[in-house]
C-alpha cells in the first residue's frame, strides 16, 4: 500500500511540476513574448511553438508512465502473465524509441532552420528601404555603436528609425559577447577578430533594454544598453545635431574605452572605424591593456605585425 501510495505521490508532484512550468513559461510579462519588431515576432513564434510541441511530448511521457504505474502495480492477484521480469530485447521496441526521438529533432528543427535562413534578410516589411549600417563593438563591458554612413558613434546606446531595417554588424574588442535585444531580435556573439551581422527593425516608438547575455566577468551584469527607436524626423534631428555638436572621437579616448570598465552613455561625431576594425584586428584592445599593465604577457610581435597589417586592409575596406 505504501508503495502504491509513493507511486501517485510521484506522479501528482509531477503533474502540479508541469501546471507551474507551464503557467510562468506563459507569462505575458515576458519581454521577450512581447516582440516590436518582425524579427522579434519571428522568435517569439518559434519559442510559443517549441513550449507547446515540448509540452505535448511531456504530457504523452507522464500519460505513459501513469499507465505503467498504474497497470504493473503491486496488487493482489497478481501474475507472470501480467509481466514477464526476463524480457530479453524487442525490435519493434528499439525501433519505435530511436525514430520518435529523430522525428522530434527534425519536427523541431524544419522551423527552425526556415527561421534561420529568413533571418538572414532584411525583413520583407520593409525590404524596399535601405537598410541602416551600424557596427556593434562589445569591450567589457560596455557596447559601442558606429554609424559609419553617418560618422557616428555612440557608448550604451543606439539610436534607429522605426519601421525601418538595421543591419548590425557584431563583433568584440576582447571577451566573447552576446548582443540580444528580447523586444526587437538577436541574440548573435560577438567575437574577436570577425564579424556577425544581423537585420533588425523596431516597428514602435520606444525605448528597448538590450544586453549582454554571454558571461564575461564582474561587469557582465552592467553591459547593457537602450535601443531607442524614433520617428523619421526626429531620427534624422538627431543624426544633424549630433554631427554639428558631439565631440570628436579621438583615438585616446578610444584607448580608454577598452580598459575593462563600465562607462556612462556618450556621442561622439567620429567613429573609431577610422583607426580600428575589431573584426579585422582582434590584438588591439589586449595591446592596450599591456600598456597599461593590465595583462601581464605582452603581445607576440610577429602576431602584432599581422594583425597591423589585417588592420591596413580595415581601412582599405572602409
Amino acid at each position: 500500500m505504501f508503495k502504491n501510495r509513493k507511486a501517485w505521490l510521484i506522479v501528482i508532484s509531477s503533474l502540479i511540476s508541469l501546471v507551474i512550468i507551464t503557467v510562468l513559461g506563459v507569462r505575458s510579462d515576458l519581454i521577450v513574448l512581447d516582440p516590436k519588431g518582425p524579427v522579434g515576432e519571428i522568435q517569439k513564434d518559434l519559442i510559443i511553438f517549441s513550449l507547446y510541441f515540448m509540452l505535448a511530448i511531456v504530457v504523452i511521457i507522464f500519460a505513459v508512465f501513469t499507465f505503467v504505474i498504474i497497470k504493473y502495480r503491486n496488487r493482489k492477484n497478481f501474475n507472470d502473465r501480467d509481466y514477464d521480469p526476463n524480457l530479453h530485447g524487442s525490435t519493434k521496441l528499439e525501433i519505435i524509441w530511436t525514430l520518435i526521438p529523430l522525428l522530434i529533432v527534425i519536427a523541431l528543427s524544419i522551423p527552425n532552420a526556415k527561421a534561420l535562413y529568413d533571418l538572414k534578410e532584411a525583413p520583407k516589411s520593409t525590404a524596399h528601404k535601405e537598410p541602416i549600417v551600424i557596427h556593434a563593438t562589445a569591450v567589457d563591458w560596455k557596447w559601442i555603436f558606429s554609424y559609419p554612413e553617418e560618422e557616428i558613434e555612440t557608448i550604451n546606446y543606439v539610436n534607429v528609425p522605426e519601421n525601418h531595417p538595421v543591419l548590425f554588424k557584431i563583433t568584440a574588442a576582447d571577451s566573447m559577447a552576446s548582443f540580444w535585444v528580447p523586444q526587437i531580435g538577436g541574440q548573435v556573439y560577438g567575437m574577436p577578430g570577425m564579424v556577425n551581422e544581423l537585420y533588425l527593425q523596431a516597428d514602435e516608438v520606444g525605448t528597448y533594454e538590450g544586453r549582454n547575455s554571454n558571461f564575461t566577468g564582474e561587469g557582465m551584469a552592467h553591459q547593457q544598453f537602450d535601443f531607442v527607436a524614433l520617428n523619421e524626423k526626429e531620427y534624422s534631428s538627431w543624426v544633424e545635431e549630433t554631427k554639428e555638436t558631439a565631440p570628436k572621437l579621438t583615438e585616446e579616448t578610444y584607448q580608454k574605452l577598452m580598459l575593462p570598465d563600465t562607462a556612462e552613455r556618450t556621442t561622439f561625431s567620429s567613429t573609431h572605424l577610422d583607426f580600428v576594425d575589431h573584426g579585422l584586428n582582434s590584438t588591439y584592445a589586449l595591446k592596450v591593456r599591456a600598456d597599461h599593465g593590465l595583462i601581464e604577457e605582452p603581445i607576440d610581435e610577429g602576431e602584432e605585425g599581422s594583425h597591423e597589417h589585417s588592420n591596413h586592409g580595415s581601412h582599405a575596406h572602409h
